[in-house]
């Protein structure tokens, strides 16, 4: 990645973004149809196909002012829609989902639509000129705004139908893990590919960010070309997700830089205030678990939702399992130039158990459903420290079932395959 296509991939998951284009899309199309008409194409299209063709100055106004009244409506119910979309996510699931939600491609190019037609139309109505020449009126044109207006329709129906499965927490969920497994999936290819051949930093030279905000990924085409220029290799001592303040140490580098070169590499490092999947792997984790405790809640009280996420969690941990401890940045050449530090499955496994022991240890369900979860991982162990981590929170689990289930049955039964009733 480099800086333009991190920039292109930004605001990309603006929703404004495909809007944009589209309406300028719409905005082009009117122009040229302008310009057709200014070469009568109506009055050529009246010889051949009249039907398709509104010779009526009155009727193209009325016709035009009304779908864009209509449209206009329609983009305004739409928007109110997609408002109340995010406000129950973040009600019912997580604040954490709305960048997710909001960046959905499909959503926008809807509503781009209505705009562009929207500006079609009313480009159009301003074009017609009040005239005795039943051929100034662009009848072609206002055809072709009638056919974007019932694509519009159609793209609504369509709209409704995306939006009522958009908010279901089975589609989120999906959503979350298909993310998250394929950017772990990805680093794990290119672990495979890449050697893991990087010398030690005891003594290299380190510097600090004069940033502030949430660490979530690297320019690596950038960074590639400023070590090689400076022929020295850099170790990143930030994870993926942490909050930087301003003086903690970024990088670490095998020669002295200037404070320039310096600048150059803390720039090729990113900052966001958004928790998107795409960017960090970790955020899915993070959201998921999230999800789970809050169906838990005494507000919501769906432990079915909480028993799902689990069961996703189950499969990014099989995953997540295979990754090392480090990334590398490298070139085509496979050279390694840069290492990142990475949260370790241990420190990720502790943090959704934490959160999971503190909120549902009072329901046998949820705690067997772990149990289950974390006897699966100790069949899939790749070392003996991820089965070292496994067994500690087994311990744990059983320790916080005690206190929070009196059911002496239900203790019994913490240990027992966990088979799902639903």
């Amino acid at each position: 990645m480099n800086r333009i296509t991190n920039f292109f991939y930004k605001i990309r998951s603006k929703i404004a973004f495909f809007p944009s284009v589209i309406s300028f899309a719409g905005l082009m199309l009117a122009f040229f149809m302008i310009y057709l008409e200014q070469i009568d194409v109506s009055a050529y299209l009246m010889d051949v196909a009249p039907g398709l063709v509104i010779d009526n100055t009155d009727t193209a106004k009325t016709l035009l002012s009304t779908l864009i009244g209509g449209l206009i409506s329609l983009t305004v119910f739409s928007f109110s829609m997609v408002m109340v979309l995010l406000n129950q996510a973040s009600s019912n699931f997580s604040p954490r989902v709305l960048p997710g939600i909001i960046s959905n491609q499909k959503h926008q190019v809807v509503l781009g639509q209505y705009i562009a037609t929207i500006l079609y139309n009313i480009f159009i109505l301003v074009s017609i000129e009040p005239t005795e020449n039943k051929y100034q009126t662009p009848g072609f044109s206002v055809l072709i705004g009638i056919i974007l207006t019932v694509l519009c329709l159609a793209s609504f129906i369509y709209f409704i139908h995306n939006i009522s499965q958009a908010i279901q927490v089975g589609n989120i969920l999906t959503n979350i893990h298909k993310k998250t497994k394929t950017a772990i999936v990805s680093i794990i290819k290119e672990q495979k590919e890449n050697s893991f051949d990087f010398p030690q930093t005891e003594h290299w030279e380190k510097y600090t960010v004069n940033r502030v905000g949430y660490f979530y990924g690297i320019l690596k085409d950038n960074l590639i070309d400023i070590c090689k220029q400076q022929e020295t290799k850099v170790t990143i001592e930030l994870f993926k997700g942490q909050f930087i303040l301003d003086g903690t140490v970024g990088i670490i580098s095998e020669k002295p830089l200037s404070k320039k070169v310096e600048i150059e590499i803390m720039e090729t490092l990113l900052f966001s205030r958004e928790e998107l999947v795409g960017e960090n792997y970790i955020y899915g984790f993070r959201q998921i678990s999230e999800i789970g405790v809050k169906a838990m809640s005494p507000g919501i009280n769906d432990p079915g939702t909480a028993l799902n996420t689990i069961d996703y969690l189950t499969s990014l941990f099989l995953v997540l399992m295979k990754k090392s401890d480090f990334e590398y940045i490298h070139d085509k050449e496979g050279t390694n130039w840069a290492r990142i530090k990475c949260v370790k499955f241990s420190e990720v496994l502790y943090n959704v158990m934490a959160t999971y022991r503190q909120y549902c240890k009072h329901d046998i369900t949820v705690m067997r459903k772990l149990m289950h979860m974390l006897h699966t991982l100790t069949s899939h162990v790749i070392n003996s420290n991820q089965m070292k981590d496994i067994e500690i929170e087994i311990e744990q689990l059983n320790i916080d079932a005690k206190i929070g289930i009196e059911n002496k049955r239900d203790l019994s039964k913490i240990d027992v395959d966990f088979i799902s009733w639903s």
